[in-house]
């Protein structure tokens, strides 16, 4: 395939650690590796980008960021006075603010440089992709450019203002294609734009480095990602852990610690919580687990998956119910019977998912 001149636009990138930064920051490093000339662009922060540049050859630019954005591509949140808060809690349904501003700062970005022969613009936040919408119909040197728009997630424009719907409208006649992570999103987008609509999951290095496993002198497992109440929900879990009268440790990595919390006097040194590590360093941490806890949600992407299957350790799939009671019992004795796996694992292999960016 002929060397691309590939611009990829992300509200963060490497080191945050969410899944949108590592879809944008592992598929410019494999386009790169690839033999592209790949520019990665996003609201940086403070981390000094210069080492990344020459180890993955990525040209890598800052679009800046408003004063009330708290989350940029550095680890370390900003904090924000109150009356700045205030501002946002005002004027979030209204203008989906401060996201919105990404979207001038894109299109200003794009203002300034010169054409490209495929852009991908990754959302949450869709701002992006509203960014580069304004830029493909008023900016003639992306007149002939690729657009891909990927989208973690459906845009809910009734969740804000109902205006939005006419800037979602004009986002989609705009762009070129339309990129989820998984079918079960697609009726979100609309019947009519669905010929612009391509399935590419989350893209992942499978040369992860692995601990050598050995049983663990206590029945350890581990849970690592988002929860939510009701749809990814560990509260039925640890109620029964709670009255689990046997010894194990639970580890748990999260950034949302808040629906542990009311467990952690009755568990006490059995429930361990860890902040996020960065992606190698998780994958080497859950290789030494006996086993893995994936609480399923119908309509999440299977990325969580891809981490435990990378692990290589046995996978235990529970519900926010909780009516595997049996199935935990089984798992805790070391009977793996009924594990969970996932048949189409390299469909997330990072080459592969590249391969379906370039032939679109």
């Amino acid at each position: 395939m002929a060397k691309e001149k590939i611009l990829i636009v992300s509200g963060v990138i490497y080191p945050r650690l969410s899944p949108r930064a590592h879809r944008a920051t592992e598929l410019a490093k494999e386009l790169s590796r690839q033999g592209h000339d790949v520019t990665l662009v996003a609201q940086l922060g403070k981390y000094d980008y210069k080492e990344f540049e020459k180890k993955y050859n990525i040209k890598v630019e800052d679009i800046g960021s408003s004063k009330f954005v708290w989350v940029l591509s550095d680890r370390e949140n900003r904090k924000l006075p109150l009356w700045r808060k205030g501002v946002i809690f005002l004027l979030r349904k209204l203008f989906e603010f401060p996201d919105i501003t990404i979207a001038f700062r894109v299109a200003k970005y794009l203002k300034r440089k010169e054409s490209f022969d495929r852009v991908i613009t990754l959302a949450i936040p869709y701002s992006v992709h509203f960014g580069m919408s304004y830029a493909k119909r008023h900016y003639s040197q992306f007149e002939n450019t690729k657009w891909i728009s990927d989208c973690g997630d459906p845009f809910f424009y009734s969740k804000i203002a109902f205006y939005f719907k006419k800037v979602e409208s004009r986002w989609k006649q705009t762009t070129d294609y339309i990129t989820i992570p998984t079918e079960k999103i697609k009726k979100f987008f609309g019947k009519e734009y669905e010929k612009k609509i391509h399935i590419i999951p989350q893209g992942f290095s499978f040369d992860s480095k692995r601990s050598k496993y050995q049983k663990n002198d206590i029945v350890t497992f581990a849970y690592s990602g988002m929860v939510y109440p009701k749809a990814r929900d560990p509260r039925e879990f640890l109620k029964f852990l709670k009255s689990f009268d046997k010894d194990f440790k639970f580890v748990v990595y999260t950034n949302k610690p808040q629906l542990f919390q009311p467990f952690y006097q009755d568990l006490g040194e059995k429930l361990e919580m860890r902040d996020y590590v960065e992606h190698d360093e998780l994958i080497y941490q859950l290789s030494k687990m006996d086993f893995l806890v994936n609480i399923s949600h119908k309509d999440a992407s299977p990325s969580k998956m891809i981490d435990y299957m990378l692990a290589d350790r046995p996978i235990l799939e529970i519900d926010s119910t909780f009516n595997q009671k049996e199935q935990f019992i089984q798992f805790y004795n070391g009977d793996y019977t009924n594990k969970k796996i996932l048949s189409n694992f390299d469909d997330y292999k990072i080459e592969n998912v590249a391969k379906k960016f370039l032939e679109l």
